[in-house]
This record gives C-alpha cells, sequence and structure tokens, in this order.
C-alpha cells in the first residue's frame, strides 16, 4: 500500500459522517453511559461529542443513542440496539473494505486516493434528516415534495418540476431533506394558523448556546430526532428559550433542499 493509502473506513452521506472517530465515541458511550464521559474518553470536546450524536440519530431510521443532555457536568446516554448493529457492521464492512484496497492496489496501475477524492459529498447546511417521500405533485415549473420525518411529523420541500424529475421522486423515495440552520424561524406556543411557512415542526429545545450577538438553540423532534436554528440572542431572551420549553420551528418549503443518498 502507498503511504497516502490505508484500510481506514469513512461512511459519507449528505450532511454527515460515519468513521473510526464516531463508531469509538458510540462504544465509549455503550461504555460509560454518557456522552461527556465518552468525548473525555475518546478526546473530542462535549460539543463535538453532542453534534455527532444528532447527525447519526438524524440521519438512521432508529436512533444510534438516546440521552438526556447534562451538558459537561454529564447526562445518561444509552446506546440501542441500532447502535450496537451500527458498530458490528461498521467494524464488518472495514476488514472488507481494507481486502478490497490490498486487492484494488495490486491489480490496477492508478493511486485509489485519486479515484476515490470525488466520491464523498458534504455540505455546510446544519440540519439533515433521512425522510421518506409520500407525494409528489408537479405542474410545469415546480414540484411539490412532502416526506415523513418521524414521529407524526412531516417536512415539504417545493423544488424545480425538472429536479424531481431528473431525481426520479415518487412515493416511498428515500431522500435526504437539508435546511441550513439560519433558515429555520422559531416562535413561541401560539403560531397564527394564518401564515405563509409551510413546515410548522413542533419540538422542545435541549440545548442553547449563546454568544454575545447569535444563539443556537436546537429542538427535541421526537423519535431522536433534532432541528438546530441560528438566531439572535435578543431573540432567545424575548422567548424564553430555555431547556424544557415547548416550541415550534417554521421553514419555508422553498428552503428545504433534497439530494439523493
Amino acid at each position: 500500500m502507498t503511504d497516502g493509502v490505508r484500510g481506514a473506513l469513512v461512511l459519507e452521506r449528505t450532511g454527515a459522517r460515519m468513521g473510526a472517530e464516531r463508531v469509538a465515541l458510540l462504544a465509549a458511550i455503550g461504555r460509560t453511559g454518557s456522552i461527556s464521559a465518552a468525548a473525555r474518553e475518546v478526546g473530542l470536546s462535549y460539543k463535538a461529542a453532542w453534534d455527532g450524536v444528532q447527525a447519526m440519530n438524524n440521519l438512521l431510521a432508529a436512533p444510534v443513542v438516546t440521552a438526556a443532555p447534562g451538558g459537561k457536568a454529564g447526562g445518561g446516554a444509552v446506546l440501542t440496539p441500532a447502535g450496537e448493529k451500527l458498530i458490528a457492521a461498521y467494524g464488518a464492512i472495514e476488514a472488507g473494505v481494507a481486502k478490497l484496497l490490498s486487492s484494488f492496489e495490486k491489480s490496477l496501475n492508478l493511486d485509489p486516493a485519486e479515484v476515490l477524492r470525488g466520491l464523498s459529498l458534504r455540505t455546510s447546511a446544519r440540519n439533515a434528516w433521512a425522510c421518506k417521500v409520500w407525494s409528489v405533485a408537479a405542474d410545469d415549473v415546480a414540484a411539490q415534495v412532502r416526506m415523513r420525518l418521524g414521529e407524526g411529523q412531516d417536512l415539504t420541500a417545493v423544488i424545480t418540476a425538472r429536479s424531481a424529475a431528473e431525481m426520479r421522486l415518487a412515493p416511498g423515495s428515500e431522500v435526504l431533506a437539508l435546511v441550513k440552520s439560519n433558515f429555520v424561524l422559531l416562535a413561541g406556543a401560539g403560531v397564527p394558523e394564518r401564515l405563509s411557512v409551510r413546515n410548522r415542526l413542533r419540538g422542545r429545545v435541549i440545548e442553547r448556546i449563546d454568544a454575545p450577538l447569535s444563539s443556537e438553540v436546537t429542538l427535541d423532534l421526537g423519535g431522536g430526532k433534532t432541528i438546530t436554528a441560528t438566531i439572535t440572542r435578543d431573540s432567545a431572551e424575548m422567548l424564553d428559550l430555555h431547556p424544557g420549553v415547548e416550541t415550534t420551528a417554521l421553514i419555508k418549503s422553498s428552503h428545504v433542499i433534497l439530494a439523493l443518498p
């Protein structure tokens, strides 16, 4: 093997990555029962570990970790059966990839690093969810795509009709829905019925991180899914957003980007 090629496995989907670091984090959570303790064990900051857990939960059908956030002081966390299966599957795939790379390097006069470089896709969107399409309605210009997010909540995206056709979107299709955190608006308990914003996701605040001018607020949507909004700190304080508060995330359908897994 060349110096630039190693038998390490990184699985990527739009918005999230699964590599040895996150598998080690899951295993540590299983041993310690705490995200903060697991983060210390694998050498991550608490925020990096918590963000990693949220990303994995959002992109999988079942959550890999159930947790009650407790900050750096620690909160209870449990590795689910889905998380245990993920660790086992990753180990099996990693062993197979190591054999494949060895065979690949011997049989082709190519640099595997060059061949594989373009196969990963990354995005700056803070929110990414795996969804299943249940309805597609299109005219000559636009298509309205409705998806199941889980826990009885739906998400609607309006994209071009051409994009919907090229992606072959139809009921039953699996897609990734992406939303930037600054496209997410937060409202108090009483949301007016007559509002042009199509997506209204009910949730409960589980984390708020303040900076001098802005705040990052994460809501639990149920079913292991979360959503993160970046709003002004003045707004966060006016809405009194703190852990446990029920609120609604508002997202315009034109701000939801769809990608194929």
